[in-house]
């Protein structure tokens, strides 16, 4: 278990975001072609688009950063906004929370079937 005051903070971002019915599936697409801009970016540490089991048409895309500086870079920079343009058409609502890591306690393998 690392705490990430020692070993370097990490800060996520968590956007909700509630989708135009029946777009579900562009949204998916549109979300996947431009993932990489977010990922190849240095200061990111890792995106899930993720997709809500119990509100019909509700996602959540989250993101870890180095530091909320360079986040906050990312998120004014031209190219995060031409791709949030790109996803704007099929969103019906959104919010975003910001939080720092407190603890990482680290990710197990995913166990085999049947065992």
């Amino acid at each position: 278990m690392t705490r990430p005051e020692q070993a370097g903070a990490a800060f996520r971002v968590m956007l909700r975001m509630q989708i135009v019915p029946g777009k579900e599936q562009d949204f998916e697409r549109v979300w996947y072609s431009i993932g990489d801009a977010v990922n190849s970016n240095p200061a990111n540490l890792g995106q899930w688009l993720l997709r809500d089991t119990v509100e019909d048409g509700v996602y959540y895309i989250m993101s870890d950063w180095v530091d909320e500086t360079r986040f906050r870079e990312f998120e004014r920079s031209a190219g995060h906004v031409e791709h949030r343009k790109k996803l704007h058409p099929y969103r019906l609502h959104g919010s975003m929370v910001a939080m720092n890591v407190v603890y990482d306690l680290g990710r197990r393998p995913v166990p085999e079937p049947g065992r």
